[in-house]
């Protein structure tokens, strides 16, 4: 029979020399592992007579349940001299001035967003997605650009292999061409999302943010078209009265294509839109090229349909007096602090697009 006391006190004086978590896995390895010294203690078991086994186990399980008893004990303290330690080393200085705080705030070009998809979802548009990465025929083919056209140039694209067939998407209106080819007419649909070419000043973004718009049925008409953009206009700059002008311009992808002017004054050194003898470009729009509908398999004879494309950043900086474009995308938190929205203020018609 074992001497179970004399083991018990190797054990504890073992126990007292620890002093640290190291030393503290150390000993109950030895203790409890695989080869430890109660681990072979519960071995021998098996090779006891009947009447020594109860005796024995009895004695075992109480010298097993003290020495766990003591060593969790020793890891509670562990744990609660490292809380101390750490404690003693974050003492907060009461004195010393408060951290400063920024309330989270929505970007003014996610919130130009907001306004748009609000407008045009009131006269029944719907809100289509495509990709980022585009290719050739997407962005260029299918929207009737010829191969020579200058917007193809490498100056202007981004190109991601060498054999120009996948790129970064230089405008939305592909998501008009996915959109038609998998559903038939009628179609009205804007299509909000980044775009990417090579350009950067105070007014360019190599990156930028761009909402396309499209509407084809049976009978549509370029009045429909300048109906639609007077009413977006009047409710996104919020104005009762508005001053557009339609000039004649080209795109490969509408025929006949235009540019759109607003009208606006300086007022107290801001632009006023709406009124005025001045004139601003903001989009550019047109009836959707028989070319492209017969691309997407839909009847130029029976349908028709109008296009326009406009800048939402472009948009943002006309309607919240915001000077330079680059300043959108440099994440200054103190800039979003003053131009940015109050993420529970969602954009509505009928209670106001803006503050």
């Amino acid at each position: 029979m074992e001497n179970f006391n004399q083991i018990e006190s190797n054990i504890l004086n073992k126990i007292k020399n620890v002093n640290d978590r190291n030393s503290y896995d150390s000993i109950k390895t030895e203790i409890f592992g695989k080869k430890g010294i109660i681990t072979e203690l519960f071995k021998k078991i098996g090779s006891l007579n009947q009447s020594e086994k109860k005796e024995y186990a009895s004695k075992l399980n109480s010298l097993k349940t003290k020495i766990t008893e003591i060593l969790e004990k020793k890891l509670t303290d562990f744990n609660q001299s490292e809380i101390n330690k750490k404690l003693e080393n974050e003492k907060i200085d009461v004195t010393l001035p408060g951290r400063t705080y920024f309330a989270g705030k929505i970007h003014p070009v996610s919130q130009v967003i907001d306004e748009v998809t609000s407008i045009f979802s009131e006269i029944g548009f719907s809100v289509e997605d495509g990709p980022d990465v585009e290719n050739e025929y997407y962005n260029f083919s299918a929207l009737n650009t010829p191969e020579n056209h200058p917007a193809r140039d490498m100056h202007d694209t981004f190109y991601l292999d060498r054999s120009k067939d996948l790129l970064l998407r230089t405008h939305t209106s592909p998501v008009q061409i996915r959109t038609m080819l998998k559903s038939k007419p009628p179609f009205k649909i804007i299509a909000p999302g980044r775009t990417y070419r090579h350009d950067s000043d105070k007014t360019h973004s190599p990156m930028f943010h761009q909402l396309e718009g499209l509407h084809v049925d049976k009978n549509i008409s370029m009045g429909h078209l300048k109906g639609c953009l007077y009413y977006f206009v009047k409710k996104f700059f919020e104005v009762e009265k508005v001053k557009i002008r339609f000039r004649p311009s080209h795109f490969p992808f509408t025929e006949p294509s235009a540019e759109v002017d607003i009208g606006y004054k300086i007022h107290n050194g801001k632009i006023k839109i709406g009124e005025g003898d001045k004139w601003l470009e903001i989009l550019g729009c047109g009836m959707v090229h028989p070319k492209v509908l017969k691309n997407v398999k839909v009847n130029p004879n029976q349908y028709q349909g109008y296009a326009f494309g406009v800048g939402i950043d472009r948009l943002a900086m006309l309607k919240y007096e915001i000077n330079d474009l680059r300043a959108f995308f440099e994440s200054d938190i103190r800039w979003l602090e003053f131009y940015g929205f109050d993420p529970l203020d969602v954009p509505t018609n009928y209670r106001g697009l803006s503050r």
